[in-house]
């Protein structure tokens, strides 16, 4: 949806003069989540080959979400804990209530965040 007010939000200049449309798909909201996802579905498949209780059925629950984000329920969670990766977390875990107790197990936020931001 256009925004209906553009110079009410801040928006940065290297977004908006100088960045490609392929750098601001590289540095967006999608492009981000799914990374998170990615790294979950990675943490999960190394936790379970070190012997934590995960069974394939959750990780392939995981692997067959991992681009189907909803930004909505995400959106809701986030309003409801004021925490992006819990609501990203939750968010998960509705697209695959199977792996629900495993993602991002054991992992502290921060290490989210800090693996998909510049």
């Amino acid at each position: 949806m256009e925004n209906p007010n553009p110079h009410r939000y801040y928006e940065s200049p290297l977004q908006g003069r100088y960045a490609s449309e392929a750098m601001r798909e590289l540095f967006g909201d999608r492009r981000r989540f799914s990374t998170w996802r990615r790294i979950w579905l990675a943490l999960a498949t190394a936790q379970k080959q070190l012997g934590l209780a995960i069974t394939d059925e959750q990780l392939n629950a995981m692997a067959a979400h991992l681009d189907d984000i909803d930004f909505g329920a995400a959106a809701r969670y986030e309003e409801r804990f004021r925490h992006d990766v819990m609501a990203h977390i939750h968010a998960f875990g509705d697209a695959a209530p199977a792996a629900r107790g495993i993602i991002h197990l054991g992992r502290p936020a921060s290490s989210s965040t800090a693996t998909t931001t510049c």
